[in-house]
């Protein structure tokens, strides 16, 4: 059995339009998280080492990071659409986007949004190149690897989807957020979100 700990409205959100996307039996335990206005707070039933989401138990395994959970679900799932095998052409694509996400992509946005860039040429320049790579690479392709949607894209969508002014204006990226934000399973989550009824298969 795969177990999300989750927190409505939170980064563990994206989890659950995965684990639709991929058709999983799976089961949610809610936790409460500190949010950003201070409200909230640790929750010991939460299995993560730092009482964060998401949090995905599969037996006795914990996995811990949105890419690290998205990986080992779509390898879990290799059958899906959503992940590119060992051995696919689109293998070393798949795993350098899923890194770049949470290694660039949402650290350097996060980063921008809050002003860092603004008073610091380097912090802006880094800014400047991710956000050119992004809106380069979906200005050639409607997805980050191409012509069909992968995991990496469910990551990506889900922080534009919450804050499109993680990246600047342009049309290719509003086409995207758009494209990926209107699939069924991303409706189904957001019905889950915020009911804590146990399982979902």
């Amino acid at each position: 059995m795969l177990t999300l700990f989750h927190a409505p409205m939170s980064r563990s959100s994206r989890m659950l339009w995965l684990l639709e996307e991929l058709g999983a039996e799976y089961e949610v335990r809610y936790v409460s998280i500190r949010r950003g206005d201070g409200s909230g707070g640790p929750d010991e039933a939460n299995p993560h080492p730092h009482k964060q989401v998401p949090a995905l138990l599969h037996g006795k395994t914990l996995i811990t990071e949105s890419s690290a959970i998205t990986l080992y679900l779509t390898d879990l799932f290799p059958d899906s659409l959503l992940g590119r095998p060992i051995g696919h052409a689109e293998r070393g694509p798949y795993l350098s986007w899923l890194a770049y996400y949470s290694g660039v992509v949402e650290p350097v946005a996060t980063m921008n949004f809050m002003g860092l860039t603004a008073s610091n040429p380097q912090f802006a320049h880094v800014y400047e190149d991710m956000a050119a790579h992004v809106i380069g690479t979906l200005t050639q392709q409607p997805y980050l690897l191409g012509e069909r949607i992968s995991a990496a894209d469910i990551l990506l969508g889900s922080a534009l989807g919450w804050m499109r002014r993680l990246l600047p204006e342009s049309d290719a990226v509003d086409r995207y957020v758009a494209t990926v934000n209107a699939r069924p399973a991303l409706t189904r989550a957001r019905e889950i979100d915020s009911k804590p009824d146990g399982f979902h298969d």
